[in-house]
């Protein structure tokens, strides 16, 4: 299969011609604001099965599906009063809602649950694709199942060139992490099944209580991508370090001391750690935690790079904080793709 690479920005017949796509049952990766998704049309079972298939995702895993307004819900959703305050407040945007689904969505799509996830990207260039789509179109990440989530377009060409159809550029993601995932509940309550840009304490300005799912029971089906299987892992095991900053960077020096081949993702103001061969990569200034969050996948990736040539036998990070806001979710992408490995320095 040959993709076509779509520019998204200029290419207006580029983008009617993916939307076509989608509507025959084909494959279209697109941008938003938080990262790249592998879309398809989510009335076409055989289509949401052939996004398992590219990205090797398990079928438990459930899809969100895309908009290109909060309304168009109402074709495949019961939605709620709380649904459309929320939708006010956060749509277009960084959000996904778990709502119950009517019959035309396919199993395929919500992974045989009775439930169904509804974002609204506020991306322009997902918002006339979507416009011109016609259908809501589901997709996760546009990734390899567990590796990171792609941020820019030459992380889809390298994970998903020649598995499907189209791909529209649409320059880096300004988030950098998927989007909130909330489930409504009733007497206003909001359940957060994945933390993201829409904070827990944006949403209570919203809704009477707001909640975080703490994790899945054994054998308790997922509501949302991201609860269930590890995720965003880069090659080389990941570490993450938990104390001052100076004891990590101790540690790291004595693990290259004893001969250990490793990666440093770091802050710009740790990037002088008098340890060469220790490599590096930055995720911004130290306090600029939206700049850690844009760049986190695109770090994975990097080491994931620099591994290739150099055999890394490991990478360290820090632990982020889990205090709530973006560090949270910054914790919550962290901790699975070191599948909650930490070390205490």
């Amino acid at each position: 299969m040959q993709t076509l690479k779509i520019d998204g920005a200029k290419d207006r017949e580029g983008l009617a011609l993916a939307a076509d796509i989608i509507r025959r049952g084909g494959l279209v990766i697109f941008p938003t604001e938080t990262v790249y998704g592998l879309g398809a049309n989510a009335y076409d079972a055989d289509a949401a099965r052939a996004v398992f298939r590219a990205k090797g995702r398990p079928a438990d895993n459930p899809l969100i599906v895309h908009v290109d307004r909060p309304e168009s819900a109402e074709e495949f959703a019961y939605t709620t009063e709380l649904y459309y305050r929320l939708a006010e407040s956060f749509m277009p945007g960084p959000l996904t809602l778990i709502l119950k689904k009517k019959p035309n969505i396919p199993d395929a799509v919500t992974a045989g649950g009775g439930t169904v996830g509804v974002r609204c990207p506020i991306h322009p260039v997902a918002h006339e694709f979507l416009k011109l789509a016609g259908v809501p179109v589901a997709a996760p990440s546009a990734n390899i199942s567990g590796r990171p989530s792609p941020t820019a377009f030459s992380h889809c060409v390298e994970d998903m060139d020649g598995k499907v159809d189209a791909i529209i550029d649409g320059g880096e993601c300004e988030y950098g992490l998927e989007s909130t995932v909330a489930l409504l509940l009733w007497d206003d309550e909001v359940k957060i099944l994945r933390p993201g840009a829409v904070t827990a304490e944006a949403l209570s300005c919203v809704a009477s209580k707001v909640t975080t799912a703490d994790g899945l029971a054994p054998g308790e089906t997922p509501l949302s991508p991201g609860m269930k299987y590890r995720h965003y892992a880069p090659r080389a095991p990941l570490y993450l370090l938990d104390g001052k900053r100076e004891d990590a960077a101790a540690y790291i020096k004595g693990r290259i001391k004893d001969g250990e081949a490793c990666l440093f993702i770091c802050f710009d103001e740790d990037r002088a750690l008098d340890a060469p061969e220790c490599a590096s990569v930055s995720l911004g200034g130290k306090d600029d935690v939206a700049s850690h969050a844009k760049r986190l996948f695109a770090a994975l990736r990097e080491a994931d790079t620099y591994g290739a040539s150099h055999k890394l036998d490991a990478i360290y990070t820090y632990m982020p904080g889990r205090d709530g806001g973006l560090s949270f979710a910054i914790y919550n992408r962290l901790i699975r793709a070191a599948d909650h490995t930490v070390i205490k320095v």
